[in-house]
C-alpha cells in the first residue's frame, strides 16, 4: 500500500489508525510534541531513534510517521508548527499607540491586543500628507516664487519631489523585504547597513525630527505674532533697524513658551495628540482647497488687494491708509499720512525726500488673478540682497544718485536677507520631507508590505502636484512685488497667500497656524520614540539611560532631551535659518536610504526578495547621487558639519558599540570586497615594496586553554607597525569529536588575548593526532588565497632535552624545514619570557642586527618595524657584520653604510673581524659530549631517571680518563638545574658540559644562561652535582642497568665528527663576539642556521644553536624566505 506523504497526511491528529485509536496531540510550549491522554497499551517502539528518558515521565511522542526525527523535535520544530506560529505572527504597534494602549489598561484587566487594522488611505497616505504639507508651503513657498521666478522654483520644486519619489521607490523596496517591524525608517537603514550605518543614520534621523519640530514652533509664533495678535509682541523696535531683532527676540520668547507647553502635552497625554492628528490634518487640506479655491475665483473676480508703489518701489501699508500724497476734504487739498512719513511736517511747503518728490504714488492690484497675463513677468528670478527695497521691474521711476544712502525709517517693504538660489533650495525642501510617516506607522498597519509603497508613492506624487501646480499659480495670481514681500508688509500684513485664498484670508491664517501646531507636536511625540528605540537597540553605549520611561513605557528621558536640542532650534529663532539645518539630517537619512537598496541590490544577496518590484539599483544610484547633492546645493557647510557628526557617531560605535549581527548589507559589502580582493591578490606575488610581515604566530596552550606564553602576542603587536595579516595558530592534541570544545575555549581565551594586547588577526586552533601534523597543517592551510602568511613567529623550545620521546625538538627542525621548503621567514624568539610588554618603555638601549649571511633583508626590516612601536622607540639600531681573513673590514664599513643610507635606516655600523684560530680543547670537549650523549640517547630506551643515573657514571669515567690527559687543571661540572614550573619559567633541563680551563673563556663558566639558577664556582677537580628529589629516589631504586660496561666504553673511545667540531667552533666563537659587543642589548637578531641535510645530525643542531645563542637576555633568530623583503627603490 503506497502513502501519500504531505503535511497533512503525517500530522498525527489528521492520520489516526487502527492501531492508535485513542491518540491525539496537546501542544507544549515549543509546538513540537504531543502527549498521549489515554494510551493505547502498546508499550514504546525499541528504536535506536528514540530514547526513553526519565524526565518524560510517561510522556510518549505520538507521530509515529516522525519517529526518525524524534532527537531532533526539541532544536528543529515540526513543519506544521512552525507554519501555525508564523501565520499567527502579529506586529504589536510600537510607539504612541502602544504607550495609549498602556495608560487605559492600567489598574484594571488587560485587555487583548487587537490585530492592526488600518489600510493603506488611513494608515500611511493622509499621515504622510500631513506630514510633507506644513510650515514652508503658507510661510514660504510665496517668496520663493516670487524670488527664484516660476522657472527656477519649478525646478527646484522638480529636483526636490525626485528626490523625495526615488527615496521612496527605495525606501518601499526595503520594507517590502520582509516583515518591517515598527521604527520606521531606523529600522530599515540599520537591518540593511548595519548598526554603526544605522546608527549613525537614526541620530541624524532624530536630530533632523526634533529640529523640524523647532521650526513647526517658529512657524507657529510667526503666524501668532505677525498675522493672528500683532500686539502680543513682547519687544518693540524703537525704529525700523530694530524690527528683525525685536521679532527674534520674541520668536524666542514665545517659542520657549510653546515648547515647553508642548512638551508637557506630550509626557501627560501622547493619546490626546493623536486624537486631534485627524484635526490638524483637516486644516491643511481645508486649507489647500481653500487656496484653489480662491485661484479659480480670481480668473473671473479678483480680491482687492491693492498694493501702493511710489515710483516703481512697493511701500509698506502699516504707517498710512491712502495711497496718495495729497487728499481732497470738501474743496481743499490736505496732505495724507502717507506725505508725513515722507516730510517734516503735514504742511505743502515741508521739506520732503528727494525720491518721494520726484516720483509719483501710484496703486496697484496685489491679486490680478489667473487671467491678467501676470505669468510672463513672473516667470524669471528677481534676487535681492538684504536691505534693498522691494521694486517693481516696468514702472516708471526717476532714480536717485547710487551714492543716497536709504532710510531704514521710511515706509518701504525691504529685503531681510540676501538671497541667492541654493538658500532658497535648503530653505524649500523640508516640506517636502516627512515621508516616512507610512513606515513609522509599520506596526499598525493591516498589511505594511503593501500599503507602505502605494500610500507613500501616491502622498507624494499627491503633494509634487500640489507644490508644481502652486508654484505656476502663485506666479500668474499674485503681483511678483507681493509675492517677494515675505510678511505681506503691502498687503496690510496679511499672510501672502491668505491673500489669495477664497473665502477669506483668515482660513489660512487658522488653518496653517493649526496644521503648525500639530506637525510640532507630532515631531515631539516621534523624535523621543526613534531615540528611544536606538536606545534600547544598545549599539549607543551613552544613550542607553534614554531607553528608560515611565511605567508604561512613555520615553521620559527621550523627551526631556529632544526639548533640549528643540531649545537649540528656537533660540536660532529664524525659520530660514533653522530650515536647512533639518534638510542636512533628513537628506543623510535619504541617502542612506538608497544606498542600502542599491547595495543589497547590487549584491544580490539571497535573502533580497522584495514584494515591490519597480525598482532598480540605478534609481537608488540616482536618488542617493541627487541627496548628495541637494545637501552640499543647500549649504556646504552644514553639509560637512552633518557628515563630521554621522562620521563621528560611526566611528564611536564602530569602537566602542555594541557587537551586533543582523545580516545587514554592509557585511555583504565587505565580503565581495575581500572576494574580489583576494582575486585580485592570486595574480602575482606582492612586488618588494609591497612585502611586509604575515605573521602565522604559533603558540602553545595550557590544560585550561590559556596561551602559555603571551610575550608572542605582545611582541605581534610590536612588530604590526607594518600591518598586514595575523594568524594566531595553535594545535590541540586528540581527536575532533572529543576536543571541539576544547578548541572553542582555546579561541577565545587567544581572542580575549589578542584583544588585549591589540592585535588585529585571525584565530585558528587545529585538532590533530600529534603536534607535528597539525604544525604541518597550520603552516600549509593558513590564510586564504592570496592572503596568506610569509612568516611564521615560534618560540624556542626550552626543555628540548627534557622530553622523553625528544619529540620537542624533532618537531621544532621539521618546523624549521617546512618554513624552509614553503619559502616562508622564520622568526625565533628564545627568552620569550623576558621580552617587553606592550605597556613597558625602553627609554635607551640598543636592537643589535648580526647581518651573517644575506637572508633578503629581513634583519634591516624587523628591527625597523619595531622601532615604530612605543616600547622600542627610543632604542638605536645597530649593525654587526662578520669580516673573514681576506676581506677588506674598512671597505665593507663604507658598503654597508651606503647601503643603509640608499634603504633609508638609521644605523650604527660596525664590523667585527673573526679571524682563523685553532680549534679549542673545549670545542673539541663540547662536541664530544655532545656526540656521546647523542649516541647513548639513541640507543638506550630508558626512562627519564635511568638516562640521568647513565648519564651520571658516563660523565665519571669521562672525568678520569681527562684528569690522566690533563690532570692539573681540568674541572667537571655537570649541570641538572631543577626549576619550579611555570609559564613563564623554565622547566628542569639536563645539560653535560665539559669545560677545558685553559681553552675556555671566561664567561661560559661564570655567567649562566638566563632563566637558569646560578651555580657556585667549582673547585678543580671536583664534581658538581645538582640533585633533585627524583633523582635521590633513583638513585635509591638503581636497578640493573641495560647497557653493559664494554658498551659505554666504546661510546669514549669515539672521536669528534669533524664536521661537527667545525660547527661547534663558529658557534663559540661567533657567541664569543657577540656576547662580548651585544650583551648589554635590548634585543638581538641574528641569522639562523639552516638544519642539517642529513637527519642524523639533527639534535645536534639544536646544541649549535644553543652554544650560538648563550648568555643573552632576548635573542630573535631570523631565517629567511628566499625572496628580498627591501628595496633601496622607490
Amino acid at each position: 500500500m503506497s502513502r501519500r506523504f504531505t503535511v497533512t497526511s503525517l500530522s498525527p491528529v489528521a492520520h489516526q489508525g487502527p492501531s492508535s485509536p485513542g491518540s491525539h496531540l496537546e501542544p507544549d510550549p515549543h509546538g513540537c510534541r504531543g502527549e498521549d491522554a489515554k494510551g493505547d497499551g502498546n508499550p514504546k517502539e525499541s528504536s535506536p531513534f528514540i530514547n526513553s528518558t526519565d524526565s518524560e515521565k510517561g510522556k510518549e511522542y505520538d507521530g509515529k510517521n516522525m519517529a526518525l526525527f524524534e532527537e531532533e523535535m526539541d532544536t528543529s520544530p515540526m513543519v506544521s508548527s512552525l507554519l501555525s506560529g508564523l501565520a499567527n505572527y502579529t506586529n504589536l504597534p510600537q510607539g504612541s499607540r502602544e504607550h495609549e494602549e498602556a495608560e487605559n489598561n492600567e489598574g484594571g484587566k488587560k485587555k487583548p491586543v487587537q490585530a492592526p487594522r488600518m489600510g493603506t488611505f488611513m494608515g500611511v497616505y493622509l499621515p504622510c500628507l500631513q506630514n510633507i504639507f506644513g510650515v514652508i508651503l503658507f510661510l514660504r513657498l510665496t517668496w520663493v516664487v516670487g524670488i527664484a521666478g516660476i522657472m527656477e522654483s519649478f525646478c527646484m520644486v522638480f529636483i526636490c519631489c525626485s528626490c523625495t519619489m526615488l527615496t521612496a521607490i527605495s525606501m518601499s523596496a526595503i520594507a517590502t523585504n520582509g516583515v518591517v517591524p515598527a521604527g520606521g525608517s531606523y529600522y530599515m537603514i540599520s537591518r540593511s547597513l548595519g548598526p554603526e550605518f544605522g546608527g549613525a543614520v537614526g541620530l541624524c534621523f532624530y536630530l533632523g525630527t526634533t529640529f523640524a519640530g523647532a521650526m513647526y514652533i517658529l512657524g507657529t509664533i510667526e503666524i501668532l505674532l505677525a498675522y493672528i495678535f500683532p500686539a502680543m509682541a513682547i519687544f518693540k523696535a524703537e525704529d525700523a533697524s530694530g524690527e528683525a531683532a525685536a521679532l527674534l527676540n520674541n520668536m524666542r520668547v514665545y517659542g520657549t513658551c510653546v515648547l515647553t507647553c508642548m512638551a508637557t502635552v506630550v509626557f501627560v497625554g501622547v493619546k490626546y495628540v493623536n486624537k486631534f492628528a485627524l484635526v490638524f490634518l483637516g486644516c491643511v487640506i481645508l486649507s489647500i482647497l481653500a487656496i484653489y479655491a480662491g485661484v479659480i475665483k480670481s480668473a473671473f473676480d479678483p480680491p482687492n488687494f491693492p498694493i501702493c508703489l511710489l515710483g516703481n518701489r512697493t511701500l509698506s501699508r502699516h504707517g498710512f491708509d491712502i495711497c496718495a500724497k495729497l487728499a481732497w476734504e470738501g474743496n481743499e487739498t490736505v496732505t495724507t499720512r502717507l506725505w508725513g512719513l515722507f516730510c517734516s511736517s503735514r504742511f505743502l511747503n515741508a521739506t520732503c525726500d528727494e525720491y518721494f518728490t520726484l516720483n509719483n504714488v501710484t496703486e496697484i492690484q496685489g491679486i490680478p488673478g489667473a487671467a491678467s497675463g501676470l505669468i510672463k513677468e513672473n516667470l524669471w528670478s528677481s534676487y535681492l540682497t538684504k536691505g534693498v527695497i522691494v521694486e517693481k521691474q516696468g514702472m516708471p521711476s526717476i532714480p536717485l544718485p547710487e551714492a543716497t544712502p536709504l532710510n531704514m525709517d521710511q515706509p518701504y517693504v525691504f529685503s531681510d536677507m540676501t538671497s541667492y538660489f541654493t538658500l532658497l533650495v535648503g530653505i524649500y525642501f523640508p516640506s517636502v520631507t516627512g515621508i516616512m510617516a507610512g513606515s513609522n506607522r509599520s506596526g499598525d498597519l493591516r498589511d505594511a508590505q503593501k500599503s507602505i509603497p502605494t500610500g507613500t508613492i501616491l502622498a507624494i506624487a499627491t503633494t509634487s502636484a500640489v507644490y508644481i501646480s502652486s508654484v505656476v499659480l502663485f506666479g500668474a495670481c499674485i503681483e511678483g512685488v507681493v509675492l517677494r514681500d515675505k510678511f505681506g508688509e503691502a498687503v496690510n500684513g496679511n499672510l501672502v497667500v491668505g491673500t489669495l485664498a477664497w473665502p477669506s484670508p483668515w482660513v489660512i491664517v487658522i488653518g496653517s497656524f493649526f496644521s503648525t501646531c500639530g506637525a510640532g507636536l507630532q515631531s515631539l511625540t516621534g523624535a523621543p520614540r526613534l531615540l528611544q528605540a536606538i536606545s534600547r537597540d544598545g549599539i549607543v553605549p551613552f544613550l542607553r539611560v534614554f531607553g528608560h520611561g515611565k511605567a508604561n513605557g512613555e520615553p521620559t528621558w527621550a523627551l526631556l532631551l529632544t526639548a533640549c536640542i528643540c531649545e537649540i532650534g528656537i533660540l536660532i529663532a529664524s525659520l530660514d535659518e533653522v530650515a536647512p539645518i533639518l534638510s542636512m539630517f533628513f537628506l543623510m537619512c535619504y541617502m542612506f536610504v538608497n544606498l542600502a537598496c542599491a547595495v543589497q541590490t547590487l549584491l544580490r544577496t539571497p535573502n533580497w526578495r522584495p514584494r515591490f518590484r519597480y525598482y532598480h539599483w540605478t534609481l537608488s544610484f540616482l536618488g542617493m547621487s541627487l541627496c548628495l547633492a541637494l545637501m552640499f546645493i543647500c549649504s556646504w557647510y552644514y553639509a560637512l558639519v552633518a557628515m563630521l557628526i554621522a562620521g563621528l557617531i560611526y566611528k564611536y560605535i564602530e569602537y566602542r558599540g555594541a557587537e551586533k549581527e543582523w545580516g545587514d548589507g554592509i557585511r555583504g559589502l565587505s565580503l565581495s570586497a575581500a572576494r574580489y580582493a583576494l582575486l585580485r591578490l592570486e595574480e602575482g606575488p606582492p612586488h618588494t615594496k609591497n612585502w611586509r610581515p604575515q605573521l602565522l604566530v604559533l603558540v602553545r596552550v595550557d590544560q585550561d586553554q590559556n596561551v602559555v606564553h603571551p610575550q608572542l602576542l605582545s611582541l605581534t603587536s610590536q612588530l604590526k607597525a607594518g600591518k598586514g595579516l595575523t594568524i594566531v595558530g595553535s594545535v590541540l592534541e586528540g581527536t575532533f569529536l572529543d576536543n571541539h570544545p576544547q578548541a572553542q575555549r582555546a579561541e577565545e581565551s587567544i581572542r580575549r588575548l589578542m584583544e588585549a594586547e591589540k592585535v588585529k588577526g585571525f584565530c585558528q586552533v587545529v585538532i590533530s593526532s600529534n603536534l607535528r601534523d597539525g604544525v604541518s597543517h597550520l603552516i600549509q592551510s593558513g590564510g586564504l588565497g592570496g592572503l596568506q602568511h610569509n612568516t611564521v613567529l615560534v618560540g624556542w623550545p626550552r626543555n628540548w632535552r627534557q622530553k622523553e620521546d625528544h619529540q620537542t625538538w624533532r618537531n621544532f627542525i621539521e618546523l624549521v624545514r617546512e618554513t624552509t621548503a614553503g619559502h616562508l621567514a622564520l622568526l625565533v624568539t628564545k627568552n620569550v619570557s623576558m621580552f617587553p610588554g606592550n605597556p613597558e618603555r625602553f627609554s635607551e638601549g640598543s636592537i643589535d642586527v648580526w647581518w651573517i649571511v644575506h637572508d633578503g633583508g629581513m634583519l634591516m626590516l624587523l628591527p625597523f618595524l619595531l622601532k615604530h612601536h612605543k616600547v622600542w622607540r627610543k632604542c638605536k639600531m645597530r649593525i654587526f657584520t662578520v669580516a673573514q681573513m681576506d676581506d677588506n673590514s674598512i671597505q665593507m664599513k663604507k658598503d654597508l653604510t651606503t647601503f643603509l643610507y640608499h634603504l633609508r635606516i638609521t644605523a650604527e655600523v660596525e664590523v667585527v673581524e673573526m679571524h682563523e684560530s685553532d680549534i679549542s680543547a673545549y670545542t673539541y670537549e663540547k662536541t664530544l659530549v655532545m656526540e656521546q650523549r647523542s649516541q647513548i640517547l639513541k640507543q638506550m630506551h630508558l626512562t627519564k631517571n635511568e638516562r640521568e643515573r647513565e648519564i651520571q657514571s658516563i660523565t665519571d669515567e669521562s672525568r678520569g680518563s681527562i684528569r690522566r690527559k690533563n690532570p692539573a687543571n681540568t674541572r667537571l661540572r655537570l649541570n641538572v638545574p631543577e626549576e619550579s614550573a611555570g609559564d613563564s619559567e623554565e622547566k628542569p633541563e639536563e645539560e653535560v658540559q665539559l669545560i677545558h680551563d685553559q681553552s675556555a673563556p671566561s664567561f661560559p663558566s661564570s655567567s649562566p644562561s638566563p632563566g637558569e639558577e646560578p651555580e657556585g664556582e667549582a673547585a678543580p677537580e671536583k664534581v658538581h652535582l645538582t640533585w633533585t628529589k627524583d633523582k635521590v629516589v633513583a638513585e635509591k631504586n638503581k636497578g640493573p642497568s641495560p647497557v653493559s660496561s664494554e658498551g659505554i666504553k666504546d661510546f669514549f673511545s669515539m672521536k669528534p665528527n669533524q664536521s661537527n667540531v667545525r660547527r661547534m667552533h663558529t658557534a663559540v666563537r661567533l657567541n664569543e663576539a657577540i656576547v662580548k659587543k651585544s650583551q648589554d642589548a635590548k634585543l638581538v637578531l641574528l641569522n639562523m642556521p639552516g638544519p642539517p641535510r642529513n637527519r642524523k645530525g639533527d639534535e645536534n643542531y639544536m646544541e649549535f644553536l644553543e652554544v650560538l645563542t648563550e648568555h643573552l637576555d632576548r635573542v630573535m633568530l631570523v631565517r629567511g624566505g628566499g625572496r628580498e623583503v627591501i628595496t633601496i627603490y622607490s
